[in-house]
């Protein structure tokens, strides 16, 4: 531990000289938390996980949201007891070892990032889709809209959540409409598609089920960016646990009906042949209810949606950039604020150049796989520090995040072998990235 930085008692409120302001409220922040959740997981994760589970997709989704759930609680009170930015980044400093805050902070990034390009080829998918584009454009479309929305970061993030505020209003809408029209071409079609519910060998079985858990608990994991926002909210001990849990409540609901609806009418193999061939399952789910002007609005949901996880992921990252530079684990440019003292520039510019290298590859699935892995693992940290909390601190029972610990552990190894492989190799690197520097 020779070299970490310790924080005081006193620095628990704000150990920084240089803290960001505190602007947001719950309804900001439930905003914010809503955008993150409400984009890639619902428009696109859903055919990927219908692609390994089959119909039985339907129950991984309130399971992934059960997980979801105690990691929540978890977040909440982690970041209620220490509100600085950075997330699990901090609270792995502070309540267990330095390597383990390290080790979350890069795991985070590396996730987050695989998440954003996911979200930018999403984008890219549903709008070629919509305008009968050549795919051929999908990746250097995807590069190009991470690069604006950087610009709309760096800008200020009292412009980004007026936008994202937006971008949450439209998804919504699109998405209440899918699933109103969507319920009655149900009932009338039998919705024969959604049985068998229980894991059938055909489709996987229960390693594809839990594999399909671990891939839509990523979707739901948007709520841990009101976490990393810890400087700039008021009342942050009040404010981050409700923002969670409302955000947590209002996306699960959602998730379910949207699963319904699409495995129902298209059954899960289309769904999952439409989110791998083309990005766009909900729109082609949507063109099957016969009623004009749906597959458009759908498809604008989309964009919008993706466009709001791309802008809050950035934020996120940015953030924990931002933390891990002011403590000597990243370059201290990093660290470094706008004369407004509300966005850190540097941080935000290389976010958003790492996410554009990732979306110039342009493989959805892989990705995502990639970051259900790493977010697992760091899910998994946060659940420990959570274990750690004083009793003083504690706002919840100590069983939540045991419970979230050992999902998060079990849920992580149901990932194709190679993606965990590869995940575990880049923490390697990550570590061995830590230790040079702090040689150095």
């Amino acid at each position: 531990m020779t070299g970490d930085p310790v924080l005081s008692q006193d620095s628990a409120v704000n150990p920084y000289p240089a803290g960001l302001r505190r602007e947001l409220g719950v309804a900001s922040a439930v905003m914010l938390g809503l955008g993150s959740i409400v984009g890639t997981g619902v428009f696109v994760s859903i055919g990927i996980a219908a692609g390994v589970a089959g119909a039985s997709v339907i129950l991984a989704i309130p399971l992934a949201a059960l997980v979801a759930t105690c990691n929540a609680l978890s977040s909440a009170q982690l970041a209620a007891a220490h509100p600085v930015s950075g997330g699990t980044y901090e609270y792995g400093y502070r309540f267990l070892r330095p390597w383990l805050g390290f080790s979350a902070g890069w795991m985070f990034l590396c996730a987050k990032t695989a998440s954003a390009a996911t979200a930018a080829l999403g984008f890219s998918g549903y709008l070629l889709h919509a305008l009968h584009a050549d795919p051929a454009w999908l990746a250097p479309l995807a590069v190009g809209t991470t690069l604006v929305l950087t610009l709309v970061v760096v800008s200020g993030i009292r412009q980004a959540s007026w936008t994202n505020a937006v971008i949450v209003l439209v998804t919504w809408l699109a998405l209440g409409l899918f699933v109103l029209v969507g319920f009655s071409h149900l009932t009338r079609t039998g919705g024969e598609q959604l049985l068998p519910f229980l894991p059938q060998e055909t489709s996987g079985g229960w390693p594809g089920f839990l594999e399909a858990s671990a891939l839509l608990f990523v979707a739901f994991t948007g709520y841990g960016r009101i976490a990393t926002l810890g400087e700039e909210v008021r009342d942050p001990r009040h404010t981050i646990p409700r923002a969670i849990v409302l955000t947590l409540i209002l996306s699960a609901a959602l998730y379910v009906a949207v699963g319904i609806v699409a495995v129902g009418t298209a059954g899960a193999q289309a769904l999952a042949e439409a989110t791998l061939g083309e990005a766009a399952p909900l729109e082609i789910v949507a063109e099957t209810f016969d009623v004009p002007g749906i597959p458009l609005a759908v498809a604008v949901g989309a964009m919008t949606a993706m466009l709001g996880v791309l802008l809050n992921l950035i934020l996120g990252l940015s953030r924990v950039l931002l933390a891990m530079g002011r403590r000597g684990d990243m370059p201290g440019a990093v660290a470094r604020l706008n004369a407004s003292q509300t966005t850190p520039y540097v941080a935000v510019i290389v976010i958003g150049l790492l996410v554009a290298s990732l979306a110039a590859i342009g493989n959805v699935k892989t990705t995502w796989s990639f970051s259900a892995f790493t977010v697992l693992v760091y899910y998994a940290i946060t659940n420990l520090a959570a274990v750690a909390l004083p009793p003083s601190q504690r706002l919840y029972s100590r069983g939540y995040p045991w419970a979230g610990l050992g999902a998060c552990l079990f849920l992580a190894f149901w990932v194709e072998p190679m993606v965990w492989l590869s995940g575990l190799g880049v923490l390697g690197l990550g570590l061995g990235w830590r230790f040079v520097w702090n040689r150095r």
